[in-house]
């Protein structure tokens, strides 16, 4: 099966070139910008060998260029890991934020019905905020969005959905990562360099290490490659860590398995970091619904985060 990984550069774009090292499947990498070296010699230490980081450019806010590649490289199936993700920015670049998280995922979806392939898109816990949970998010929550992040990422799903195309949507939240700019790898660097730290306490979700986002991804398009024209656990789905935190307690974690204990690590109330967005004080997702739907296994965070804090460590130190 040939699959097409748009925003591939990114977090989860660069976890899915070495899932994609034990996969049977063809990958094109799409981006709009060459892989950074530091990105590149992570991808080679964490493989044990050097990787391809050949990436095909690609603008997805063009529906023409995407239909030409979808038809070029005979691509069956799409992961759209490409989105317009700073929350604050986005409140003031409105326009930008509705033409990669709306817009383009409905130019690849109607790309995708047109080729008659899968369309798997990622979207965010962002959706939810405005209401007060206090349980577990499912996929059927009403989707209740409090900045342009949210809204515009709703919006994709909702376009997503009125194409017709067969799709995967896979909400997921707090990704972090071995590469860019992520929570993990800003709290290594100040617990490493501060005397103490301030996190924000008052905002609970569960990270999600982006290598078992990427693996479970994998498992989606195995089924669908299998299943062929059978396959119909089509729908969206929530996929994050299990288990249930703050950011503080993420900091903390994240501190203590970086060894960087002479750092204290102080709880905050989010008021004393202000931002133009509202964010979910409750966004924890429920997953039962892709454990049952494609038996995919969700590690507790607090693994998954002590073997990315590793992989980086052996690297830097």
């Amino acid at each position: 099966m040939n699959i097409l990984v748009t925003g591939a550069n990114g977090q989860l774009g660069n976890e899915l070139r070495l899932a994609s090292l034990n996969s049977s499947h063809s990958f094109v990498f799409a981006d709009i910008c060459e892989e950074t070296a530091e990105s590149c010699a992570m991808l080679s230490f964490l493989a044990s060998r050097p990787v391809n980081t050949a990436t095909v450019m690609l603008d997805i806010t063009n529906p023409e260029a995407i239909g030409a590649a979808v038809r070029e490289m005979n691509i069956d199936a799409v992961v759209n890991c490409a989105a317009f993700t700073n929350v604050d920015a986005a409140e003031s670049n409105e326009a930008l934020a509705a033409k990669l998280n709306a817009d383009s995922p409905g130019y690849l979806a109607a790309a995708m019905k047109e080729r008659g392939g899968l369309l798997v898109h990622i979207s965010t816990d962002y959706v939810f905020g405005r209401e007060p949970y206090n349980t577990p998010c499912r996929e059927d929550r009403e989707g209740t969005p409090t900045g342009v992040y949210g809204l515009s990422k709703l919006k994709g799903e909702q376009l997503i959905a009125q194409s017709g195309c067969k799709s995967v949507i896979v909400r997921t939240a707090w990704l972090y990562s071995e590469f860019g700019k992520n929570f993990c790898r800003t709290m290594m660097s100040l617990t490493s360099s501060r005397p103490s730290v301030k996190v924000v306490f008052d905002q609970a979700g569960t990270p999600t290490y982006a290598g078992d986002l990427a693996r479970a991804l994998l498992k989606i398009l195995d089924d669908y490659a299998v299943e062929g024209d059978c396959f119909t656990r089509f729908g969206i789905y929530n996929y994050s860590n299990e288990g249930v935190c703050s950011w503080f307690d993420f900091a903390r974690m994240t501190a203590r398995f970086a060894g960087n204990a002479a750092c204290e690590v102080l709880p905050c109330h989010s008021s004393e970091f202000p931002s133009p967005v509202v964010r979910p004080s409750y966004s924890v997702l429920d997953k039962t619904k892709v454990k049952e739907t494609f038996g995919v296994a969700v590690p507790y965070w607090v693994d998954s985060l002590e073997l990315c804090v590793k992989n980086l460590l052996s690297v830097y130190e």
